[in-house]
């Protein structure tokens, strides 16, 4: 694949779908390809992630950690990848792909017009799409990046996060995931929402499977607040076909992450006493947020896992789009599918959403 490109970005037309973009930003270039709003941004791409390992003399050692970390155990799967990961961080990359993603940087600097563009620079593996898994949480993702050196540091780091020991130790059906093929990482590089809000919504209920119902978790601030569980979210009920709200919790809400100059990073913040008791949607909002989960499961013909922002000036951006993986392998009848209940499923979607002064927990942008 000595062709393949190292940079792809949302916008071109052989973006969607390309598993050169993992599954995550290729869903996100498929989104933008169907005039779904999504913030630009390009991925540093599958192949560019190979090329580093050959060009660091990686591989052999890759091959052996995969093979060797599902039997053991976790502060053993640590010692075994140490090395590895002080490669992935340190060895010098290609010449010609350090320039690539400094140009790219540079050009979504132009595209957005804006100097040192804030950027989530995000995981998107290969293997977070197969059928029946669920990777969500488990890859790196770093919020409020700004400049092409810290865009390479944090590409690096997504590299070394497919070696970590929770993605290392992941089963399917007992078996090990990443053990079963030579699965590569894309590095998604994103203009940040300066959200006023954000959360996830699933386009089925997630407490019993209902396809009559869109569920919302929504918070003020970044929706890592939402996805990290560091918030306890208001959760909206909106129907799907005349999309009233049915049913809404407000819950009140005394800090929030958003982006702090003083410190240059992403902070958990205290919310001034006048908004901590009201919404952090309108209704216009949700209904909007709704209408948009509906198309995309139209588009996409099953039901979805999708994190969203609203900006500061009121505009919805998708940010992800997953398939949602718990009642969707269970079987139709009536209007939800019976059976265990999935919360813990839902509600433990931990991610790895990182600031320059954000806790680990988290990913949402």
């Amino acid at each position: 694949m000595t062709d393949a490109p190292d940079i792809l970005w949302l916008d071109e037309a052989t973006a969607v779908g390309n598993p050169l973009l993992g599954g995550k930003f290729a869903s996100l270039a498929e989104m933008m390809a169907a005039d779904v709003v999504v913030p630009p941004g390009f991925g540093i791409t599958t192949a560019a992630y190979r090329r580093f390992l050959e060009h660091a003399d990686l591989r052999d050692e890759v091959r052996r950690v995969r093979e060797q970390a599902p039997k053991l155990d976790i502060p053993d799967i640590k010692a075994l990848t140490a090395e590895l990961l002080e490669a992935i961080r340190t060895a010098p990359l290609p010449s010609d792909l350090e320039e690539k993603v400094r140009e790219s940087y540079a050009e979504l600097e132009r595209r957005t017009e804006r100097s040192l563009v804030p950027v989530a620079v995000r995981s998107s593996g290969e293997s977070e799409d197969l059928a029946g898994a669920s990777f969500a949480g488990q890859y790196e993702t770093y919020l409020w990046i700004c400049g092409a050196d810290a865009v390479l540091e944090n590409m690096r780091a997504c590299w070394a996060g497919m070696f970590g020991e929770t993605v290392l130790s992941y089963k399917q059906d007992g078996e090990s995931v990443m053990a079963a093929g030579d699965f590569g990482i894309c590095v998604g590089i994103q203009q940040m929402v300066e959200a006023r809000a954000a959360g996830v919504m699933f386009t089925l209920d997630p407490l019993n499977g209902d396809r009559s119902k869109i569920a919302m978790e929504a918070c003020w601030g970044l929706g890592e607040g939402v996805v990290g569980g560091n918030v306890t979210p208001s959760r909206y009920a909106i129907d799907k076909v005349t999309f009233e709200i049915i049913r809404r919790e407000i819950t009140p809400q005394s800090q929030e992450f958003r982006f702090v100059p003083d410190s240059g990073g992403v902070e958990f913040a205290e919310i001034e006493p006048e908004r901590q008791e009201k919404p952090c949607l309108s209704d216009a909002e949700i209904r909007a947020l709704a209408e948009q989960a509906k198309d995309i499961e139209k588009l996409r013909g099953a039901p979805q896992d999708i994190e969203w922002a609203v900006s500061n000036a009121g505009d919805v951006r998708i940010l992800q789009v997953r398939p949602e993986t718990v009642w969707s392998r269970k079987p139709v009848t009536g209007l939800g599918a019976a059976g265990s209940n999935p919360v813990s499923h839902v509600l433990s979607r931990l991610s790895g959403a990182r600031g320059p002064a954000a806790s680990k927990d988290g990913k949402a942008s």
